[in-house]
């Protein structure tokens, strides 16, 4: 099989089709990355939806993603409750 059948995908990809599927704006994925103190601005999230050949693109670090997942769990799911300390 040739090895040019698998198509990796990069953590700018990954972000730009969760936003599309969740219907997410900016603002949205602000919020979702405030929910893990992962502070980010409209612009550097801009440079990470722009294509690879646009000047002003930059690469999705494995950290943002991370965070986004993260936040995105508590998002959806609420905070993980604390264990009471009495059991």
């Amino acid at each position: 099989m040739d090895i040019s059948y698998f198509y990796t995908m990069s953590n700018n990809d990954i972000m730009k089709k969760l936003r599309v599927a969740l219907k997410f704006t900016d603002d949205d994925i602000i919020e979702v990355l405030a929910l893990v103190d992962f502070r980010v601005t409209k612009t550097e999230l801009g440079a990470i939806f722009r294509k690879e050949d646009h000047p002003n693109f930059k690469p999705c670090g494995d950290q943002l993603l991370r965070n986004f997942l993260n936040g995105l769990i508590i998002y959806k799911r609420g905070p993980r409750p604390r264990p009471n300390p009495k059991d």
